[in-house]
């Protein structure tokens, strides 16, 4: 009994020294994408109970409340994958993107040449039809 006494006395004084360890509380730094954002992270250490990085990024404006992230780099700050994205990654889904848009802004060119759109100010009523009738069974109005 004494000895499993001094053990869990041990486990307890190891635990405490443990804990007044110096933590790191500045992350390293992961990259930036074309926004100017900065990424940092915190590696996770299962020792000290720590089961997940911390991940988290500075804005390249730092008033901006709202500011724009990539996808691959705002699902790496979930956790979503684990590998931070490379750039040639994002230079490719970049040129993607610019791509769908110019594609985007071709078809509406296109589209614009060949219909004109019904302006809303001339709709009328319900459009009548003389072969149609207005009341059940009832003969269609003649002119």
């Amino acid at each position: 009994m004494a000895d499993k006494k001094r053990d869990l006395i041990k486990i307890i004084f190891q635990n405490f020294f443990k804990s007044l360890r110096p933590r790191q509380f500045r992350g390293n730094y992961i990259g930036e994408d074309y926004f100017g954002n900065k990424y940092y992270e915190i590696p996770a250490n299962p020792s000290i109970g720590k089961r997940k990085p911390s991940r988290w990024f500075e804005p390249a404006d730092k008033e901006a409340f709202d500011q724009e992230l990539t996808a691959e780099w705002e699902a790496w700050l979930r956790g979503r994958r684990d590998a931070p994205p490379t750039k040639e990654e994002l230079i490719q889904n970049l040129q993607i993107m610019e791509m769908k848009k110019r594609n985007a802004e071709k078809l509406e060119a296109k589209y614009k040449k060949n219909t004109s759109a019904p302006s809303t100010s001339a709709i009328g009523t319900y459009p009548k039809y003389e072969e149609f009738e207005i009341i059940p069974n009832k003969d269609p109005e003649k002119k």
